[in-house]
């Protein structure tokens, strides 16, 4: 992933700062303080069921704006000490997306983080567009809302701002759901851009590890190996890195900007609860004032209750964990990444709740919505087609023809009757994402899978079928990227 990217730490480190508060002694004060000031939105109301048995689960949304809470741009000499371009950049990318989940009893919580460049489905297809970047729901749906809006005769640049913001919420939120197998959503916490830089600022200076030596032009990144002390800046560099061409041995991806990330949360967290920061009521009221103007939250969330059933998590129980990428590939000239949803899906309930999660013996394959499904080969691999068909079968669709096509073409697709669109988005995304089409000349309750070199088997489909050394070749020319962990409760090194 190549494009640009920022900060996990931000809404996080928002969190962990109120967390805190539940074991201070100053703590109820800063509590009504920081429960009264904080932005509430209603983008959750008529959502998903709640957790079961008592567990949490926290979408938090960092946002790429360079704008404020009002949609105002930043002042020049914040943009400066960002490092990150002008009011124009980042739009309303969620370039942070991480799902916490506190189980009941306060046991060991998980921090899930799922990689911006995902190729998914949204659910809205706001502003028409069916499939994109997961990151984009968020501004894609602000804006199609802010179209109807003025359409409709708003002017109020505050009200367009407020309603658009809700809108991409609830898009953002939907479309996590989806795409992780329905999962419960029953918190959120937002901050943008300036809000991980002005809470950087308050906690001083926070220490990281690093492997070896790094820098970074674009981010103003530039680092020693080893254990060094960041200020405010310097943790907005070392949480937005994501190249090195000083280094170019290093190779660095979003997934590593990720794991920077979590390790930021990692370390800021264990020196919280180490450095009594939390008993200096100037630093503590600083962070409140930090949170309350940078940061949004559920309108249901009730932080006293919550920091009831945090204790593990505020001792630095926690895993942060990565989800899994099948490949990088390319979509409509954008670099995106390919993943395989019934890997995603099963990592996530392995990760949430490992005595319910099924394991491979047990799972059963996902049936798909009924169609007649013809499978066209141009990856130049043997026995592609067929292979694809009957793991299909066995999913619940219809075969049609199998058939090797006249020529090697890279993209894979999906195309759908009309009518269609439904089954085609289920039928994609089972695929590992792949981008689907509508095509006038298929029979009603048609579908047709077109095959390109870039095509890998997901993991729930047949891995060890007759493509399986195909699909190895495949995977060592554009390598699949497991899922990885950080573990809280102390200062990590990474790359």
């Amino acid at each position: 992933m190549r494009s640009t990217g920022r900060t996990v730490g931000k809404a996080l480190v928002a969190l962990v700062s109120a967390l805190v508060l539940f074991v201070t002694g100053y703590g109820w004060h800063a509590y009504q303080n920081l429960s009264g000031g904080l932005t509430r939105s209603n983008a959750l109301t008529g959502g998903a069921s709640p957790s079961s048995g008592g567990d949490t689960n926290i979408l938090v949304m960092g946002l790429d704006s360079r704008l404020d809470q009002n949609g105002n741009p930043l002042p020049r000499d914040v943009l400066a000490q960002l490092h990150a371009g002008d009011s124009s950049d980042g739009g309303y990318n969620t370039n942070v997306l991480m799902l916490l989940h506190v189980p009941a009893g306060g046991g060991k919580a998980q921090a899930i983080s799922i990689p911006r460049d995902d190729y998914v489905t949204l659910p809205g297809a706001p502003d028409g567009v069916r499939k994109q970047k997961i990151k984009q729901a968020y501004g894609l749906a602000k804006d199609a809302e802010e179209r109807q809006l003025r359409a409709a005769g708003v002017t109020d640049q505050a009200e367009l701002e407020r309603q658009g913001r809700e809108a991409g919420r609830k898009e953002s939120i939907q479309t996590v759901q989806d795409f992780l197998g329905g999962v419960s959503i029953d918190h959120f916490v937002e901050v943008t851009l300036v809000g991980f830089y002005d809470l950087a600022r308050a906690l001083g200076s926070v220490t990281v590890c690093l492997n070896g030596p790094t820098q970074d032009s674009y981010s103003g990144a530039r680092f020693a190996k080893g254990y060094q002390q960041l200020d405010a800046a310097q943790a907005l560099a070392f949480v937005r890195q994501r190249r090195d061409y000083v280094h170019p041995e290093l190779n660095f991806t979003d997934l590593d900007r990720e794991r920077r990330q979590q390790a930021f949360l990692a370390s800021a967290a264990y020196q919280l609860r180490g450095a009594g920061t939390f008993a200096n009521p100037e630093r503590l009221n600083s962070l409140i004032d930090v949170a309350t103007r940078d940061v949004v939250i559920d309108g249901e969330f009730d932080l006293l209750s919550f920091l009831s059933q945090s204790q593990g998590l505020l001792a630095g129980d926690i895993t942060f964990t990565t989800l899994p990428v099948k490949q990088f590939s390319q979509v409509d000239g954008q670099d995106v990444n390919l993943v395989d949803l019934d890997q995603i899906r099963a990592t996530v309930r392995t990760l949430i709740d490992p005595d319910d999660a099924a394991s491979p013996a047990e799972a059963t394959p996902t049936q798909l919505p009924a169609a007649t499904v013809e499978v066209v080969n141009d990856s130049g691999r043997t026995g592609l087609a067929a292979t694809l068909e009957t793991e299909l079968a066995a999913r619940g669709l219809t075969g049609g023809s199998a058939s090797t096509g006249d020529r090697l073409r890279h993209e894979s697709t999906v195309s759908y009757a009309q009518g269609s669109e439904a089954a085609a988005d289920a039928l994609a995304a089972a695929l590992g994402g792949l981008p689907s089409q509508p095509d006038s000349t298929l029979p009603s309750g048609h579908e047709r899978v077109v095959l390109g070199t870039n095509f890998t088997l997901p993991s729930g489909l047949g891995a060890a079928g007759p493509d399986a050394a195909a699909s190895s070749q495949s995977a060592s020319a554009a390598p699949a990227v497991p899922a990885s962990s950080v573990q809280g409760g102390g200062i990590p090194c990474v790359k």
